[in-house]
């Protein structure tokens, strides 16, 4: 996607009056606004209709902006230094002085940030005073948008700004890891946690079904098409979407696929546009086949089941 210095000066005239924009990651698409504004981050939570006690993750360009935030630690910077900027949220220590409205964190004394890897996500963060609270942008619950059209399909005219960047090279959300006290990940997302563990020298604990919600992505209903889904099949319904990652020798308008030839990055990436796609074309399930519990798979199956319980 080229480049255009006129989008980034549109998208912060319109973050500089505390409305939202709709911003590009390398992720999925973010629903972003002032972090230190309350009035921003209210808008943020009315339009997703999200609850007060999902905490949003916020995007810095720099460590110099982080650290008027943020305690860091040994941890963050391993992994910094390895992983940033890309996929990875950090659950970190908020500094009381911070200025990042409260509202962002439910009132909580730590906070997530990432780094994102989107290039013109970072021109914009560049030009702005304040780094920016973006969860995906989508209405709670339902699919992330990876591309304009999908912001669109969601919020119609209800953002004041789309900042198109193409589609997003991922396509699933950051990996979520607490740095406070043992190294602990809160949600599978679009970095490995092996690769992760690897960084650390440690066995990294995975908690993404905690009683308390920590971290975005936690609840148990979430990135669902809107129709029922099922899991691990190995013979579809009558008329029921078929979504595959290996290519079959038979031929059908029923089959959708992520990848045919079963590259988990390639499905994690396709993931979101298939499903939209599937309850577009007038679909009244789905149904996926077993995908491989390995990598990025496991981000993949856990989005899936999540899905799955509509």
């Amino acid at each position: 996607m080229k480049f255009n210095q006129s989008n980034i000066k549109k998208a912060k005239k319109y973050l500089d009056k505390n409305k939202c924009v709709a911003v590009p990651t390398e992720t999925v698409y973010g629903l972003a606004g002032n972090a230190r504004s309350s009035i921003a981050v209210k808008k943020i939570f009315s339009l997703k209709n999200r609850p007060k006690t999902n905490p949003l993750i916020v995007h810095y360009s720099s460590l110099l902006k982080l650290k008027k935030d943020c305690v860091l630690n040994d941890n963050f910077f391993k992994l910094y230094k390895k992983f940033c900027p890309g996929p990875i949220t950090f659950i970190l220590k908020l500094k009381k002085n911070s200025k990042i409205s409260k509202i962002v964190t439910n009132r909580g004394k730590t906070l997530a940030i990432r780094f994102p890897k989107h290039k013109i996500l970072n021109k914009l963060l560049n030009r702005l005073d304040y780094p920016l609270a973006a969860p995906s942008a989508n209405i709670s619950s339902r699919l992330s948008s990876v591309k304009k059209t999908d912001v669109e399909e969601e919020f119609g005219n209800k953002v004041a700004y789309i900042l198109d960047g193409g589609k997003s090279k991922i396509g699933i959300e950051s990996t979520i890891i607490s740095l406070i006290n043992i190294p602990k990940i809160l949600r599978l997302g679009g970095l490995e946690v092996d690769k992760i563990e690897k960084i650390l020298d440690q066995k990294i604990k995975i908690d993404i079904n905690p009683q308390k919600k920590l971290a975005p992505g936690q609840s148990k209903i979430h990135y669902s098409p809107g129709i029922p889904l099922r899991v691990n099949v190995t013979k579809p319904k009558k008329n029921e979407a078929f979504v595959l990652v290996k290519k079959r020798k038979t031929i059908s308008r029923h089959y959708y696929y992520l990848s045919k030839k079963n590259k988990l990055n390639e499905a994690a990436k396709n993931l979101y546009s298939c499903l939209r796609k599937i309850k577009n074309n007038g679909y009244k399930s789905i149904a996926v086949e077993k995908i491989s519990n390995l990598g990025i798979g496991k981000s993949i199956n856990d989005r899936l089941k999540r899905a799955s319980k509509f």
